[in-house]
């Protein structure tokens, strides 16, 4: 039997995953500068393991526009080439053997607008969510009354700490997504 703390404890920490995994998703997503985090979680084929480039490579941008992937094991070079190209970040790596060149070209307004589209898809992804996660926690709130496990009294404050949460995520996801629509629209 869960406690109204349990339940509030658990609600608070699976919408924080949330916004985590927003924050996570939107970062990969180009802004016209060189960033590592647009090709650090990208999987690579290793082996026949799936891995994180992050895991198999250092990642440089030595320039503004560059980024520069040294694998530790050169000769997964065409491999991580491969998974860069097939992750469709928008970005074409050039292998000159010894490591990979990405440039990053110039994002022109029409892709800014399909960019800051994604980003927003995500995010309402990410607010439907947050509310499942509060239908979820105010039914176990409203059967744990009805079974007689809590009081009336605990039930509406935890069903008020549970919308105030949810209002608390919501504003968090909508800093994220206004954050990163300045980020994409800065020339």
């Amino acid at each position: 039997m869960k406690t109204v703390d349990d339940i509030l404890l658990d609600t608070d920490d699976r919408m924080e995953k949330t916004i985590l995994f927003l924050q996570e998703e939107l970062s990969g997503i180009r802004t016209g500068k060189a960033s590592p985090s647009l090709v650090d979680n990208i999987s690579v084929d290793y082996y026949g393991t799936p891995t994180r480039l992050r895991d198999l490579a250092n990642i440089a941008t030595p320039e503004p526009r560059l980024i520069v992937i040294n694998a530790y094991d050169p000769s997964r070079l065409e491999a991580i080439e491969k998974a860069i190209l097939s992750a469709n970040v928008g970005v074409t790596p050039m292998n000159d053997g010894r490591g990979i060149r990405i440039p990053i070209p110039e994002l022109t307004e029409e892709r800014r607008k399909e960019l800051l589209k994604v980003a927003g898809r995500m995010a309402e992804e990410q607010r439907v969510a947050i509310r499942n996660i509060r239908r979820e926690a105010n039914d176990y709130m409203k059967s744990s009354q009805k079974n007689k496990k809590i009081t009336e009294d605990e039930r509406d404050s935890g069903l008020e700490q549970i919308q105030k949460s949810t209002d608390e995520s919501i504003k968090k996801i909508d800093e994220l997504i206004a954050s990163k629509e300045q980020e994409v629209m800065e020339v």
